[in-house]
C-alpha cells in the first residue's frame, strides 16, 4: 500500500503561495500543488481563472453566513476540503468526468444528493489485531 503514495511525484505536495485579493484585501493563498491543479480544472471548466474562482467561492462562502473570514489558513482548508469533494464527486459520477461540461451547468441539488459525508463517529473504529497465542 505504501508504495502507491510514496512513490508520488514530491512537486504535487510542494506547496506554493499565490497573492490575490479577497473583499479588496491583498492576501497570499498557500496550498499544495496537486490542489492548485485541481483548482485550475475546476475554474477553467467554468472559463474563470484560478483567482477569478477563488473570489467567487470566497463571496459565496461569506454570502452563505461561512467563517473564512481574516483566517487564511481556514480558507485554505475549505480550498482543500472543495477540492477533495470536486474530486469525490467526479468518482461518484456526479460530476461528470468530462472537463468541458461547466460546473455552473449541473443540479446542485441533484449533485449533492449523492454525497456521502463520513464523520468521524459515524465511521467504524479500526479492527484490533488479535494476538494468538
Amino acid at each position: 500500500m505504501c508504495k502507491i503514495f510514496i512513490t508520488a511525484d514530491p512537486e504535487l505536495y510542494r506547496c506554493r503561495s499565490r497573492s490575490l485579493r479577497l473583499s479588496g484585501v491583498a492576501t497570499s493563498i498557500r496550498l499544495e500543488n496537486l490542489f492548485w491543479q485541481v483548482l485550475e480544472e475546476i475554474g477553467a471548466r467554468d472559463g474563470l481563472s484560478v483567482a477569478q474562482l477563488i473570489t467567487r467561492l470566497y463571496d459565496e462562502l461569506a454570502e452563505a453566513g461561512g467563517r473564512a473570514g481574516n483566517d487564511g489558513a481556514n480558507f485554505s482548508s475549505f480550498l482543500r476540503v472543495s477540492c477533495g469533494r470536486y474530486l469525490a464527486l467526479q468518482l461518484s459520477g456526479r460530476i461528470p468526468a468530462d472537463t468541458s461540461v461547466p460546473i455552473r451547468s449541473l443540479d446542485p441539488d441533484w449533485v449533492l444528493a449523492g454525497e456521502t459525508t463520513r464523520h468521524p463517529a459515524a465511521c467504524p473504529a479500526p479492527m484490533q489485531r488479535m494476538s494468538l497465542v
